[in-house]
């Protein structure tokens, strides 16, 4: 008995961890391939930036969306449903993306394509959570998080070697093919009893009026909000960067700058947990790698423009340090009782992901009046101190038995 139970756990587990690694090899593609697919549908030269941007706010956008629907059919209807709908959605979206010959085209579907990615990491991670013991349930959630966030790595290097056309197809592939692995993935038990209670579920007005939930869950959205500063203006626009800090030609190469720093996202994301589970305290461990963070990131503006080299070194180190995101991930699931978990869970990473459009847009406002190089230090700052003072009033979660309800 013991012994299946353990089976079912793994393959849980392996569900939830290669279903985040569809789910980043598609959230950061178009990253990838935002310049070749621009000039393939005829974007002009000079409107690639700010074209870039507008359809990167289309594609968080669409999770912002997603996040908050996933987030309540999950406490409503159980997490699975989630987990099937959610990748359906994306991976049929992703073929789509790759028939585009349109910038409105582009954006509807990356909207699409948005909705669908915002279900399946916060799925996941309530559900691994919710079945292990309390005690290593931080274990599952950052091989979840580990094996996921290498689906960036996997999206550099197609993206490489293929037409940006085919590196659609080949997200949207692996997508139908997971589905049939999750066939043998059961739901979760305290999601069961609480369903069986007629307690509310999957209430998200009430994480926002109830005061003492709405500072968690603002808390807990705001600790992780550098990660997406980091990914979303630093490596994402590498080559615009580079010549800010006054690199001089060949610019780092955008798909490249991504393997590199999610390379570090993903060791980062195992020494976070693993540290973690050490130290027996999220908070503490999510603090050290925010303040690892501000430390590369200050090595970035300082010294990432002397070479490509120096520029990929500096990348590789700066994901390393956001790579606290398992941990993040795990506490958003510790912070919220069953009849709420899966709306937390699902809607905090995809309100990280969709403070991208804010930052972008700071970053966009301030170009003209501060520079490249200063408007994205303002930015930074800004947001490096709302995130230390989230972490202030975050709460210790570390070993909390999750059968509780709001």
């Amino acid at each position: 008995m013991l012994r299946k139970l353990k089976e079912q756990h793994n393959l849980m587990i392996l569900v939830a961890a290669l279903g985040y690694f569809v789910d980043i090899y598609d959230l950061v593609l178009f990253s990838i391939v935002r310049i070749d697919s621009l000039r393939g549908i005829g974007v002009p030269e000079e409107k690639l930036l700010s074209c870039g941007l507008d359809l990167l706010n289309w594609q968080m956008g669409g999770m912002l969306v997603g996040g908050i629907l996933w987030g309540i059919i999950g406490d409503k209807r159980g997490r699975l449903s989630v987990l099937f709908g959610s990748i359906l959605m994306y991976s049929l979206a992703n073929i789509a993306n790759g028939l585009v010959n349109s910038v409105e085209m582009y954006a509807a579907l990356r909207f699409i394509a948005g909705m669908g990615l915002a279900g399946e990491l916060g799925a996941g991670i309530t559900l691994v959570s919710e079945v292990m013991h309390h005690e290593r349930r931080g274990i599952g959630t950052t091989m979840v998080a580990t094996i996921g966030i290498s689906g960036a790595v996997a999206a550099a290097l197609v993206g490489d070697f293929f037409d940006w056309r085919i590196s659609y197809f080949v997200g949207g592939g692996m997508g139908i093919l997971l589905l049939f692995l999750r066939i043998g993935v059961y739901e979760s038990g305290l999601f069961a009893r609480v369903k069986n209670l007629g307690v509310d579920r999957g209430n998200f007005l009430s994480l926002l009026f109830n005061p003492s939930r709405a500072i968690r869950y603002f808390a807990i959205i705001a600790v992780a909000v550098p990660v997406w500063y980091v990914v979303g203006i630093l490596i994402t626009f590498a080559p615009e960067m580079a010549a800010a800090l006054g690199m001089q030609k060949p610019f780092p190469d955008p798909g490249t700058s991504i393997m590199f720093t999610y390379a570090g996202i993903t060791l980062g994301d195992l020494a976070s947990g693993l540290l973690s589970q050490y130290i027996k305290s999220r908070k503490k461990a999510i603090g050290i790698f925010l303040s690892m963070t501000v430390v590369f990131t200050a090595l970035y503006f300082l010294f990432a423009g002397r070479s490509v080299f120096v520029f990929y070194t500096i990348a590789t180190c700066i994901g390393f340090a956001t790579g606290y995101w398992a941990v993040f991930m795990t506490s958003a699931a510790e912070q919220f009782g069953t009849n709420l978990r899966a709306t937390a869970t699902t809607t905090a990473p995809n309100f990280v992901r969709g403070a991208v459009i804010p930052i972008t847009m700071g970053f966009k406002y301030l170009k003209p009046i501060l520079g490249t190089v200063e408007s994205a230090i303002a930015v930074g700052l800004i947001t490096f101190g709302i995130a230390f003072f989230a972490l202030f009033l975050l709460k210790e979660t570390f070993g909390r038995d999750l059968n509780f309800t709001e």
